[in-house]
């Protein structure tokens, strides 16, 4: 039904929260990283160098991948950490 974004489980380690988002399928892994740190730690020039590992197989995504490239789909389950 929605090609171009896929609906995820993301697991925020540092905050022991569950989030359910949309991810654009057109858009780089590291994008997305980026703007969930600012959004949840308010930080736009923070060290943190967020990444997404997938919660069911380890994977850890490159930053330079677009979503669609990679295995993530909806209801994948994936960790910030």
């Amino acid at each position: 039904m929605f090609d171009n974004k896929y609906l995820v489980n993301i697991y925020v380690l540092s905050l022991d929260t569950n989030y359910e988002v949309y991810l654009p399928a057109n858009e780089k892994v590291g994008n997305i990283t980026k703007l969930m740190n600012i959004t949840l730690f308010d930080s736009i020039n923070s060290d943190k160098n967020c990444k997404f590992i997938n919660a069911d197989t380890g994977v850890l995504y490159n930053n330079n991948d677009l979503v669609r490239n990679t295995d993530i789909k909806n209801d994948s389950k994936l960790m910030l950490i």
